[in-house]
């Protein structure tokens, strides 16, 4: 019987794993398939961790001392997928990939999200050299060049204004003429002047070389024109994939709440709707999506884990 199971080995869940372990839990697994470190390992340069200011060193390198630390304190890591998390009693099962079964007294889900991708050719050729999904992590490194932000919703006009404060030039690119954005947004970068907008329009090829992205192939869908653009970064914007399907039950019911997105309902104590389960980092609802955020909520979790426990 396991004191907590944690689900997820990115920042949320190996946070939550160090603050259990540290806190005085002896029987704490972290089930994560692959090398603990999530998104962020795929990050060529990290920035804006305070605290943490090392040019050059990629998200790979600077998850790997979180390994280290969070792992000395006891807790384990199992390279097993978790398939469905169900509650029987005053306990948790969680089934995993090969059929076998554990208990556990808590639960911390932090499987995160996955952006969607835009399946545009030299999409995944240039990701993470010149392609983004993360306009706060990697906007800075085009601070006065000129970039393009796909998508038509609030977080690529949100985040649209936000690189015309760091960037030259924004090219705001949707396929339709109108934006799904709250009004007050859009009337915010229609006057925000270095943004340009590139609607009724989509992206053909996003084209580089060894150096990077380089420029972009567009498509105008009122002429049916090709047309070149020059820019140096492309940030794509066009939604997450929820990883929820552990917390989903034999019926495909979800066993605590969520909302709309699929995302997960907590309370700043990264409570669940279900007694004893927890969820940290971008699975939750109005998740920042950054790094210190999800440590923090990975931080919560495990401090509410051992009260719970307590209690």
């Amino acid at each position: 019987m396991l004191d907590c199971a944690i689900i997820g080995g990115g920042p949320a869940g190996l946070t939550a794993g160090l603050y259990t372990t540290r806190g005085g839990l002896k029987d704490v697994v972290m089930f994560e398939m692959g090398l603990p470190g999530g998104q962020i390992t795929q990050s060529s340069e990290i920035e804006n961790y305070p605290g943490f200011f090392q040019k050059g060193k990629s998200g790979m390198d600077f998850m790997d001392t979180w390994q280290e630390q969070c792992f000395s304190f006891g807790l384990r890591h199992e390279m097993k997928r978790v398939e469905r998390v169900s509650k029987k009693g005053r306990y948790f099962e969680l089934i995993l990939e090969d059929n076998s079964r554990v208990e556990a007294k808590s639960v911390i889900v932090a499987t995160g999200s996955t952006p969607k991708r835009a399946d545009i050719k030299g999409e995944d050729e240039f990701f993470g050299r010149g392609v983004s999904t993360c306009a706060t992590c990697d906007g800075f490194f085009y601070k006065d060049r000129e970039v393009a932000v796909l998508g038509g919703g609030d977080t690529a006009l949100e985040e649209a204004h936000y690189l015309s404060n760091i960037c030259s030039k924004v090219y705001l690119i949707h396929r339709r003429d109108e934006f799904r954005a709250a009004p007050s947004t859009i009337e915010r970068v229609k006057n925000t002047p270095n943004i340009e907008l590139l609607t009724s329009r989509t992206i053909e090829e996003i084209r580089g070389d060894s150096m990077g992205v380089n420029g972009l192939t567009l498509k105008n869908l009122n002429s049916g024109n090709l047309e070149n653009l020059d820019i140096d970064g492309i940030f794509i914007f066009v939604g997450h994939n929820v990883n929820n399907e552990v917390i989903k039950g034999e019926d495909e019911n979800f066993i605590c709440d969520v909302n709309e997105y699929g995302q997960v309902i907590v309370d700043l104590r990264m409570r669940t709707s279900l007694e004893g389960l927890f969820c940290a980092g971008d699975l939750r609802v109005d998740a920042p999506k950054q790094v210190v955020c999800a440590a923090g909520d990975g931080a919560t979790s495990a401090l509410e884990v051992i009260s719970y426990l307590q209690n």
